[in-house]
Order: structure tokens, then C-alpha cells, then sequence
């Protein structure tokens, strides 16, 4: 094909791959008008209309509608324009997908009732600011009060450490961790077990009469018994012996009372507490939402560290 040469609609068509009646439908609708016509009147197309025919393609390919791509082969728009409109639509559309295929990978999973699915994808759907706000709500249910308790600044960055941040791009699996983390913050269920927590921190920080909070006790039990878990050592036999003294001594320290029976009975429900497996759910959530590795679970040692305060606590 030369400049100056006119080609019937067949020849575009083998020119450009396209099909006659995708020309015409192109030609009728003024998108790529021909050039000429035959004494016969059949229309004739020259050089520039194959150069349209390709650049039409390539937009319709990329998901244009059909009155953009006028006006941009008009040059009524520019091509940067365009583009940069559209892409900005397709990212929308693209987060819109990601939310409607965690909600429904969810609802695959867990084998949800229409009212769940209902409730997943109200949850996939909210805004930043409406996100934020279902988590403030939580946090204030869990940690409301306490602003006066001695390990209140320790409970400040306690708060941070538990506010999910959905990405603005998020993959699917952070989507399902996110509606899994907000259905469960909103149980109530789940808030007055974590309040519980909450409060039982606070009370030891407030009668170990220190002004800066020290290990709580589920740090301390980590440090102390596992190891123990790590080298088979029995919660029943004698080896377990100096673990267990070590852990109840921290803590009759925090409560500011011996350590004798009771206290060992109070720190048994109170690592069963903290051993709720909806706790460590919440946080593992939490990782996958925010980017962070998975935290380590303490399940088996607070497992363990019950087991063993059980066999030396009479009855």
C-alpha cells in the first residue's frame, strides 16, 4: 500500500486482519469514513484508514467505547487523556473484583447462610473512614476507661498494634482476612472476652504499684516455659517444678500477694483466657491485613503452663 493508492474494503480487510463487516460497521458509524468511492459506489479506503483501523482495534481491545475512540481519532481527545482515565476506571473495577471474589471464596469456604454472605459483602464493601470507624468502635468497647490505669501508655501502643490497615490495592486474601476480622471485632462476644483481658492487665499493673508496666504474664509464661515445651519436659513431672515457681513468683509479684493456692488457681483461668483461640485468630488476621509475618502462637505453651499449674493446684 502506497500513499496516493485506494483500496476497496476487501483489501483494507486482508490489510488489517479485521473483517469486512467490522469495517463497515466502523465506516458507517464515522469512526473511519472512506476516502472515496467507486464509479460503482463502492467505497474506497486509503493508507491513513488502515493506520485508524489499527488504532481502533488496539483501543476496542483495550476496552474503549466506541464514542471515546471517535473523539480520540477525531483528536477531539488526546490519547494520554484517555488512557489515563481509563486506567483509573479499570483500577476501580479491578478493587470492585477483588472484593466480589473474596466475598464469594469466603462464602465457598465456609459454606455461609445468605445472611453472612449478606454480611461479608457489606463488611468487602466499606470505605476507608467507615473501616476505620468499625475498628475505633471495637477498641473503644475493649480499652474505654482506662486512660487512667498505670499501663495506659502501654495499652496506647497495645491499640495501635491491633488497628488493621487495609492496603488500597488489596489481594483477595487480605479482603477475607479483613471481613473474617471485622465480623469477629463486632461479636460481642468476642469484645467482653478481650475487655476481660484488658482489664485483668490493668489490674495487675495497678497492684504491682509500678509506674512503668512490666511483662505481662503471658510474656513472662513464654519465657519461662517454653523451653520446656521445646525440650519434651513433662507439666506433670518434677523437671517442670522450678518453671512453674518461677512463673507463679512473677506473678504473685504483679498482684502484690503470695504465692499460694489461690494465686496459682487465678493464673490458671487467667492463661486460660488468654489462651482463647479467637485472640489468636484476631491477630493472625491482623498480619495478613497489615503485611506482617504470622505471629507465633502461644496456644501450646499457655497449654502447657495450664496443664502444669492444674497437677499442683489441689482441688
Amino acid at each position: 500500500m502506497n500513499g496516493d493508492t485506494l483500496y476497496s474494503i476487501g483489501e483494507l480487510a486482508r490489510r488489517t486482519g479485521l473483517t469486512v463487516k467490522t469495517i463497515r460497521f466502523y465506516s458507517d458509524r464515522g469512526i473511519v469514513a472512506p476516502t472515496d468511492r467507486s464509479p460503482a459506489g463502492y467505497r474506497l479506503y486509503n493508507i491513513d484508514a488502515a493506520a485508524r483501523l489499527d488504532l481502533v482495534r488496539t483501543l476496542r481491545e483495550l476496552g474503549l467505547d466506541l464514542p471515546t475512540i471517535r473523539k480520540v481519532v477525531d483528536r477531539e481527545l488526546s490519547l494520554p487523556e484517555v488512557a489515563a482515565a481509563h486506567a483509573e476506571a479499570l483500577a476501580v473495577q479491578i478493587r470492585v473484583l477483588r472484593l466480589r471474589r473474596a466475598v464469594l471464596t469466603a462464602v465457598a469456604e465456609r459454606g455461609s447462610t445468605p445472611e453472612e454472605t449478606e454480611l461479608m459483602h457489606r463488611l468487602a464493601q466499606l470505605s476507608q473512614d467507615e473501616r476505620r470507624r468499625l475498628i475505633s468502635d471495637f477498641l473503644d468497647a475493649v480499652f474505654g476507661g482506662l486512660d487512667a490505669a498505670p499501663a495506659a501508655p502501654a495499652f496506647a501502643g497495645v491499640m495501635r498494634s491491633m488497628t488493621p490497615e487495609l492496603p488500597d490495592n488489596p489481594d483477595a486474601e487480605q479482603v477475607q482476612a479483613w471481613v473474617e476480622l471485622a465480623e469477629l471485632s463486632m461479636d460481642p462476644d468476642f469484645r467482653a472476652m478481650v475487655r476481660r483481658t484488658v482489664e485483668d492487665t490493668a489490674v495487675e499493673q495497678a497492684r504491682s504499684d509500678m509506674t512503668v508496666p512490666r511483662r505481662d504474664i503471658a510474656a513472662t509464661v513464654r519465657d519461662e516455659a517454653g523451653p520446656a515445651l521445646t525440650t519434651g519436659v513433662d507439666p506433670a513431672s518434677p523437671q517442670a517444678d522450678p518453671i512453674v515457681a518461677a512463673f507463679t513468683a512473677h506473678y504473685a509479684c504483679l498482684l502484690g500477694r503470695p504465692d499460694d493456692v489461690e494465686l496459682r488457681r487465678l493464673l490458671a483461668t487467667r492463661l486460660e483466657s488468654v489462651n482463647d483461640p479467637r485472640r489468636e485468630r484476631y491477630l493472625r488476621l491482623l498480619a495478613v491485613i497489615n503485611g506482617w509475618p504470622a505471629p507465633e502462637s502461644l496456644a501450646p505453651v499457655l497449654d502447657w503452663s495450664v496443664e502444669a499449674l492444674r497437677v499442683r493446684t489441689p482441688r
